[in-house]
């Protein structure tokens, strides 16, 4: 069952909870039901508003916590969507060089479908959807700016079965397009918690007895030698620079990944997909 995102200020005091979001998609005034204008309305495509992909559009599609508002899309890839597509969704068809021309960046395979943002939970929220016995997931990363590495982390995050990510508030990229589409359908999965200080959101998960696990090339343990229990947040750090100072003394273990030969170290998201896989693998029992 796809969890349902809590609204983001529901643990923060001081601060009045936001009506909640509907579940269904948005009916689009002035468009009829499926309607194909041969064009994007007056006012183009703000990119920023917007996702792409097969995949990342299709997850979004069937996720009913996400507002869609249209689809932006070519004859050939509405073909791609056409089993989850809402009647009540507005639907722009184009050619591809006209879609191109709306997203010159993208690389959007014909679809792109203009959303509103998700509702990000709190750390407080995450603890609470898991039972206190329960086995727990986490990925933490301390300053990964690239949005392709996070995108990527996210679908493994999504395909191992991590109940959030944590990232910071600064230092961490928004959820666009490019990250969406390097997901693959995590971004609608697994929530993204943002927080202003990772060391005191670090604190906050110990006191919840999560083990906070960090990752370093140069560590003394192999990850494998570590029985972290089942509740463990993976702490990971930019490449180059790696976990900054306060992040690194908030953690209980330092661990490496038993890499060998002329290539020590590992691309921040292939390194997490391992961490991630031998934690999920240990967690859920599975091969």
């Amino acid at each position: 069952m796809k969890r349902k995102r809590p609204s983001p200020s529901s643990a923060r005091p001081g601060r009045e909870k936001p009506a909640s979001r509907p579940a269904s998609h948005d009916r689009q005034q002035g468009h009829k039901p499926g309607h194909s204008s041969g064009g994007p309305r007056r006012g183009g495509a703000d990119p920023a508003r917007f996702l792409w992909g097969v995949h990342a559009v299709r997850a979004a599609l069937a996720n009913p916590a996400r507002r869609c508002r249209r689809l932006l899309v070519t004859a050939q890839a509405r073909e791609s969507v056409a089993d989850i597509l809402p009647a009540t969704l507005a639907v722009d068809m184009l050619d591809r060089q006209a879609l191109d021309a709306l997203l010159p960046d993208a690389v959007h395979q014909g679809i792109a479908l203009e959303v509103e943002p998700l509702d990000e939970p709190d750390i407080e929220d995450v603890l609470e959807s898991v039972a206190p016995d329960a086995p727990l997931l986490l990925v933490v990363l301390d300053q990964v700016t690239d949005p392709h590495n996070v995108g990527a982390i996210l679908r493994s995050a999504a395909a191992f079965g991590a109940a959030a990510m944590i990232v910071q508030e600064r230092h961490s990229p928004p959820v666009t397009g490019t990250l969406a589409k390097s997901a693959s359908g995590g971004v609608e999965i697994v929530p993204m918690v943002r927080v202003t200080n990772l060391a005191r959101a670090l604190d906050r998960l110990r006191e919840a007895g999560v083990f906070c696990l960090g990752f370093d090339s140069e560590a003394e343990h192999d990850l494998q030698a570590i029985d972290p229990g089942a509740r463990v947040a993976l702490v990971m750090g930019a490449e180059g620079p790696g976990l900054r100072r306060l992040t690194r003394e908030r953690c209980d273990m330092m661990a490496k990944l038993p890499t060998q030969g002329p290539v020590a170290s590992l691309n921040v998201s292939n390194a997490a997909a391992i961490a991630l896989y031998d934690m999920a693998r240990r967690l859920i029992k599975i091969p």
